[in-house]
């Protein structure tokens, strides 16, 4: 059982009594850890009579160096050292393993870009060494805690709003990077004089890599703050190394997407214009629309056109299309409703009356291959349907299946509200392991363009919760299998009508 604190600023008095409060309250705790500012201006007289002995912190408290140049005094040795009895300072960068094998790594002060660095800040290479001497570690998974004092930049990315926080002002994209890399369980911050929880993040890429544990950040503001924002976080965690491997990488329903990964790209992205300005011989970029491993050349022509892009028209059929609007195999008499860009139509041989089908105009063969603004009114279209199902007591669960297809065909089918979610998630992974298909989940907040490349086989499910299944196709895949799932006795108990073709009807 752990406790962290934001900004002590030299008040200790208020900081150790809500920790004895809480120890009276809730029992013992085993450590304090402190991030920000833990002296301040104001404390001398308070901190005079905890280092001559007089008074005792109630609890092995743990804190991080200086923010400034007013408490630098107040760290005598950068390496770490106890400041008085149950206070450590930890020390400008390094890793404390605790006696139950608790991980925990910290680097003090804040970002500076100059070299050499101030006493009370850190450069590119201090950080670049606290990850090399971590990572070089055999097995590294991540750290179970990191502590810093500045926020990592870009932390609210995929998540939930920090409040009043300027986040574009404040934080440092050297800890974003630091955190990207020790993969901490726990990251807590300070400075900012606000409390923030983000939502937990996730460590891998969904379906390209295996499972690992979700991260969680959380910012803590001053001690003794006259608003109640919340300085002191208690939190119970069971060291990384004695975990099940299972337990340990279970992801939580609210996890989303990693906040740095964007940050991370931009990054490599500058790195590789860079080398391609300094270095002719490796001026090539890989294009992640085209197939994995080619190359394309770059001879730098294009560089200084300030034209502006135009939008990239659909590739055009191969052959005749049933699904392009403009094509004369279209059943237009099936045809609902028409937008800018997509179109809604009755299946031909719908499994109910109200089966639909949502369609681009233009002939695009996955959702993968959609442009923005061709997306952007598939989800306008499928609000629509949600609510007017929701109206009619029913729910609708859509399925594109991109394999043996030209055209993309997001088929939307309503059940009743009856079945809940959980009810039919489980419907369709059930008889997908009895046919040894691997159907995975994929996070709320994670998007089918995450998962999958223009050109990969995929089957999809979305329910209208936003919930998600989605399963690569590496060999042969039945080709009414959504239907058939549907139509079995488990949801609508339709099992002959599991085929489309059974269920056409004769054109009026």
């Amino acid at each position: 059982r752990r406790l962290a604190c934001g900004d002590a600023e030299g008040r200790l008095e208020a900081l150790f009594g809500r920790v004895r409060a809480i120890q009276s309250k809730s029992g013992r705790f085993d450590m304090l850890l402190c991030v920000g500012d833990f002296f301040g201006s104001a404390s001398d007289a308070e901190w005079a009579e905890y280092r001559s002995g007089a008074k005792k912190a109630p609890i092995p408290t743990f804190v991080l160096g200086a923010n400034n140049q007013e408490t630098v005094h107040c760290f005598p040795d950068v390496s770490g050292c106890e400041l008085a009895e149950n206070i450590t300072y930890l020390g400008r960068r390094g890793l404390f393993s605790s006696t139950s094998g608790l991980q925990i790594a910290y680097l003090s002060g804040t970002e500076s870009q100059e070299e050499p660095t101030a006493a009370y800040s850190f450069s590119s290479k201090d950080v670049t060494e606290l990850k090399t001497s971590l990572l070089s570690t055999p097995n590294f998974k991540g750290v179970d805690i990191l502590l810093t004092s500045p926020w990592p930049r870009g932390v609210e990315s995929f998540a939930n709003s920090p409040g009043e926080i300027d986040t574009k002002k404040c934080g440092s994209t050297l800890i974003s990077d630091l955190a990207t890399s020790l993969k901490p369980r726990y990251h807590f911050a300070a400075l900012q004089k606000a409390y923030y929880e983000r939502l937990p993040y996730r460590n891998h890429t969904v379906l390209q890599e295996a499972p690992q544990h979700v991260s969680r950040f959380i910012a803590l503001a001053e001690v003794g703050n006259t608003t109640k924002k919340k300085y002191l976080y208690a939190f119970s965690i069971v060291p990384m190394s004695l975990m099940d491997p299972a337990e340990l990488v279970k992801q939580p329903q609210d996890v989303t997407e990693n906040p740095y990964r964007k940050l991370w790209k931009e990054g490599q992205k500058t790195k590789a214009l860079g080398c391609a300005e300094e270095e002719p011989a490796c001026q090539f970029f890989f294009d992640l629309n085209k197939h994995q491993g080619k190359k394309r050349p770059s001879d730098g022509k294009d560089r200084g056109n300030s034209q502006p892009k135009q939008a990239k028209k659909p590739p055009q059929p191969t052959g005749p299309c049933w699904f392009c609007l403009a094509s004369p195999e279209v059943e237009k008499h099936l045809v609902v409703s028409i937008g800018t860009h997509c179109y809604l139509a009755l299946a031909k041989g719908g499994l109910l009356p109200d089966h639909v089908l949502i369609l681009p105009i233009g002939h695009y063969q996955s959702v993968v291959d959609l442009s923005s603004e061709v997306m952007e009114e598939v989800v306008k279209y499928k609000s629509a349907l949600k609510e007017f199902f929701r109206s009619k007591g029913k729910r609708y669960v859509l399925f594109e299946r991109n394999y043996k297809s030209q055209h993309l065909q997001l088929q939307v089918i309503p059940v009743p509200l009856d079945f809940t979610s959980e009810d039919i998630k489980e419907c369709f992974i059930t008889q997908a392991q009895e046919q040894h298909i691997e159907l995975l989940e994929i996070p709320e907040h994670s998007d089918i363009t995450q998962v999958a490349r223009p050109g990969m086989p995929y089957f999809y499910v979305e329910l209208d919760t936003g919930e998600k299944l989605f399963h690569r196709i590496r060999g042969s895949f039945p080709l009414q299998f959504g239907r058939a799932v549907l139509a079995s006795g488990a949801l609508l108990a339709l099992p002959e009508r599991s085929d489309w073709r059974s269920c056409t009807a004769t054109r009026p």
